[in-house]
């Protein structure tokens, strides 16, 4: 997980446009594409969201009382590095465009490509 910390450091976390071309070149269908990047937005999600609570989790103090709220400021600074890492939408849109996300079909069948005249 950490590599993905460290790869993301340099990604800008607001949404842009994208070339469609760019986009559907590998498959030739938008819609392909787009399930790819969302299994794998959901695969980094549940990875960034585990990681996440492993580290609060370290900062739990199992006591009875709620009258005790104490705010420790690494816990603070662990929650706001997570906040301002991108999206996994964007972190899964980039590593496809990368080429760093492997996808295969399921179906035994080889699929033909749209644009193939049979």
């Amino acid at each position: 997980m950490s590599d993905i910390k460290t790869k993301v450091q340099g990604l800008d976390p607001n949404v842009r446009a994208r070339n469609l071309t760019q986009l559907v070149k590998d498959t030739g269908n938008i819609y392909e594409v787009m399930a790819i990047i969302t299994k794998r937005a959901k695969q980094l999600a549940v990875d960034i969201k585990h990681e996440l609570h492993q580290k609060l989790e370290e900062f739990a103090v199992s006591s009875d009382t709620i009258e005790e709220i104490n705010e420790n400021k690494e816990q603070i600074e662990i929650s706001k590095f997570y906040e301002r890492l991108p999206n996994p939408a964007i972190i899964a849109t980039e590593e496809y465009l990368d080429g760093e996300i492997y996808y295969r079909y399921q179906d035994k069948k080889k699929r033909k490509p749209l644009n193939s005249g049979e």
